[in-house]
Formats: C-alpha cells, structure tokens, sequence
C-alpha cells in the first residue's frame, strides 16, 4: 500500500470551529497512527469570506492544540505564513494556472462546458422547479452550444461559468469507511459548476484537482460533505483518475441534538483557550466526541490518542458536545497541570478581576502560584480561579453562608479564637509544620476537636466552612493577615 496521505483543508473565515478542531484531529491521528503524512492546505477560492490574518489565526489555533502537520501551510519562528512541502503551492490562489490547464482538459474531451445563463434566468428556472414539487438544479440550458455561439458570446464580454457535463442516468457509488457502499445517481445531480466567472475554481474542482496532485489518499471529512462527494467522485471518472477513500465524520451537536453553531455560544477553539482551558483536555474530550476507544477509558494523552485511534471506531451518528463532560476532562488536566504554566495562564484573568495590577502580579509571583497550586484541583478551567481567590485578600471577612455564621456562635468559638491568635502570635511565620502543631496544641489543651477545631479556624479566617487544605491556606495567608482576620472576627463575627 502506498503511504497514507490525509490533509485538512479549511476556509480561512476567521476562527476554527470546535467541529473543525476535531476534523483536524482525526486527520493527524489517523496519519499518525498509519505512518503517514499530515497535510495542511488552505481552501481560499471563495473571495467573498476571505478574512484578514485568519491563515495565521487558523494556523496559531492548531499549534496550541498541537495538532501538527508535516506539510503545507505553516508559520516560521516569525510568525510569518510560509509553505513547506513538494506539492505545493498549498494556498488554492496561488494554484489558478493549475486549474486552468485542467479545467480545459475537460473542455476538450467534452466533460464541461460554457454556461452563460444569468442569475436572473437562473433564479427563474428553480423558482419554477420549486413550485413545479421538483428539486432545484440547472436545466442544461447551455449544454448544447456550438463552438460558433460559444466564441461569439466570449468576444462579445457576455459573463460565463464552467460546469461539469454530468451524463444521464448514470450510478456514482463510493465507499465510505464509516458509513459504507453510497450510491446517487446523475439524474438527482446538478451540472456543478466548476470555474466561477471570477475566474476563480469551485471548492468542488479545485478540492479533486488538488487531493489528486497531492496523491491524498483518504479524505477525511465532515458529513455535511456526502452530497458533493458522488461530484467529486465522478470528477475523478472524468479525469480518469484514482479516488481516495472517503471518510464523513459525523457532525457535533449541542444539546439539543442540532449541529453546533455560533449562536449557541462557545463553539471556536478561540473561545475555550481564552476561558483558560487546557489545550490537552480540550483535545482529549474533542477526540471523545464521535470516537470511542476500545478500551473502557476517556483520559488520553496524545501519544496514547495516536496509538488508540481508528477509523472503524468513528461513530455514524452525530456526537453530542457536554460542556459539563469537556469541564470533567479539562478538570483532570488542571489537576495534574504545573503550577507554573498555571499560574502564569491565571495572572491575566486575577488581573482584570482586579485583585492585583500587572506588576503587583510579577511582585507576588510566587504568592499567586501558592493560590494556584492550592485551588487547581477544584478549577474546570483557569478562568474560574477568580470565582474562588477573594478569600486570599483584605483583612476582613464575609461568612459565605447563613449555617458558617450560625456555627460562628457556638459557644467554643471565642475560646479558639484567643487561643489561635495567642499561639500564631508566638510564631516568627507560618508554615505547614507550625500550623499544624498549633492545631494540635489547642486540641490538647482546650480539647477541641474534628470540625469543631477544623472549621472553627477556617470560618474566621477566611469565610468559608469547606475549602482547600487548611494548613496550606493559612500559609498563604500569613501571620498578619490570619492575625488581622482573628480581630476582625471577634469585633464584628461571634
């Protein structure tokens, strides 16, 4: 078998689309998994979407995943958009001498023709069809022009298309590895057009002419692809040419089990990365969502998503994307994550929540990486930290709940009180080991103990009756602080 070639070949419009993100991933899984070739090509023929900087926003996009390719469109150490690789160009606007030399081999055997139909005439022609209970598509109006008609309607300015001359009558059958033997027939197929009056090609030539001149060797796709595909298989039959093999992946639904789509909310790897979710655990839940693994496990790496994927395993239904399930995942990462890379992901978020300037931030670096290491493993995504960092600031105090201010006024409350400030009074600082004689001090001499003793220090120190590991929390706090909280509380609290 020759070596496997798989490329993914976006639209720069701007921002990638999780559903995208996940076609990317099963393209650079599967050549991973195979030996192969990874190839990124650039679809830009559509002039109307094109978007400033969004190659190297598409681009900036994949490398935070790290879905790597091997080939194609790339960015240098710069920053700038450079092509690496023996098939290219890799950007379609820069490939229109190629498309012309092809499209006039099909010209010439007969495949394609002229059409100079108007839009006009065209949206009269499917209006009739519709109202007609026929499905819209072209009436061939232009298929039957002499080469006289044909060159005096160029010379004289008139616009024109190129189409594709379908044959009648004619079955298309592919085989999709997910969802197996597809046929269509040519009667229920439009003549598609093929070059644009710009000049420009269709997605639909230029997709075969490229996959063919990069010998691709399975297309792997979104679903809603399988209806051009029998035109793209029947360009291959025109040009006599070998198809790849087709691979459609089912498409990412919200909850309510319609496609995924901007309206909804998050749906752009921009949006997650700028919540602070980790490029593992979005690309581990991603590769979850129309793949199962044959092992019963849902945290991989991606070394380990490399050796467990497999086309026969991509679902044919459409997966559904559980905000709740990508928290779950992304949890274990932050769990697991280093507290630098954290940290450093944190500042921005605590910053514009206005618990610290930016250089107060560099100032007490390691204080917030203390926060950071301590509150991680509650954190889905490192935005969250804000919702739970207040707690590390100021001198006073706000009981959370209504049931920690009533536990406030257990009669043993002011006893700890004075005992906790007496003995971290005694203390030069705190550290884990001191707090923890200190706790234990007081159990033996006052004999309190278990939540009493425990959430009896953490209400007045910090507000709440459940929280990270007390010792540690006190440490971050330090002796100042933790003795300002003890007045506070005994002034305005028990």
């Amino acid at each position: 078998m020759s070596e496997v070639r798989v490329r993914f070949a976006p639209s720069p419009t701007g921002f990638v689309h999780i559903g995208s993100l996940r076609t990317a991933l099963y393209n650079y899984l599967f050549a991973k998994k195979m030996g192969g070739k990874y190839i990124l090509r650039v679809e830009d023929t559509d002039r109307t979407r094109l978007v400033d900087g969004a190659i190297e926003n598409m681009l900036n996009a994949m490398k935070w995943a790290g879905v790597n390719h091997d080939e194609g469109v790339m960015l240098d150490d710069n920053g700038n958009v450079v092509q690496k690789g023996e098939y290219g160009p890799y950007i379609q606007s820069e490939r229109l001498d190629i498309y012309k030399k092809y499209i006039q081999e099909l010209l010439d055997n007969g495949k394609a023709y002229y059409c100079f139909c108007t839009k006009e005439r065209l949206d009269e022609v499917r209006e009739k069809q519709k109202e007609a209970g026929e499905t819209p598509r072209y009436d061939g109006h232009c298929r039957d022009l002499t080469q006289e008609e044909i060159d005096a309607k160029i010379a004289a300015g008139e616009p024109y298309v190129i189409r594709l001359r379908l044959p009648e009558n004619h079955v298309i059958k592919f085989t999709d590895l997910v969802r197996g033997e597809t046929e269509f027939n040519t009667n229920d197929l439009d003549d598609q057009v093929l070059i644009k009056t710009d000049g420009f090609p269709t997605y639909h030539f230029a997709v075969v002419v490229d996959d063919h001149l990069m010998k691709i060797t399975h297309v792997i796709r979104g679903e809603e692809w399988v209806s051009s595909t029998p035109k793209h298989v029947y360009l291959y039959e025109a040009f006599g040419w070998e198809a790849p093999k087709f691979v459609h992946l089912p498409n990412i639904l919200n909850k309510e089990k319609k496609k995924l789509s901007k309206r909804q909310g998050d749906v752009a790897v921009e949006d997650f990365k700028k919540k602070g979710y980790l490029p593992e655990g979005l690309v581990n839940y991603v590769a979850l969502v129309g793949w199962s693994p044959e092992e019963n496990k849902e945290i991989f790496s991606m070394e380990e998503l490399e050796q467990a994927f497999s086309i026969e395993r991509v679902s044919k239904s459409g997966g559904v994307f559980d905000t709740e399930k990508l928290n779950w995942v992304n949890q274990h990462y932050m769990k697991d994550g280093d507290d630098d890379v954290l940290t450093k992901l944190a500042i921005p978020f605590i910053v514009e929540a206005g618990y610290v300037t930016a250089e107060e931030a560099e100032e007490k670096y390691d204080f917030l990486k203390s926060i950071v290491s301590l509150l991680k493993e509650k954190l889905h995504y490192v935005k969250e930290i804000t919702d739970h960092i207040s707690i590390f600031f100021g001198d006073k105090v706000e009981v959370e709940t209504e049931e920690g201010a009533e536990f406030l006024k257990m009669e043993h409350i002011p006893t700890l009180v004075n005992a906790l400030e007496e003995k971290i009074s005694e203390v030069d600082v705190l550290t884990e080991e001191t707090v923890q004689a200190i706790l234990k001090s007081i159990q033996k001499e006052y004999k309190i103990k278990g939540k009493n003793l425990y959430m009896g220090t953490r209400i007045p120190l910090t507000g709440q009756m459940h929280g990270g590991d007390l010792a540690k929390t006190m440490v971050i706090l330090g002796k100042d602080v933790c003795l300002k909280r003890l007045a506070y509380a005994k002034e305005n609290l028990i």
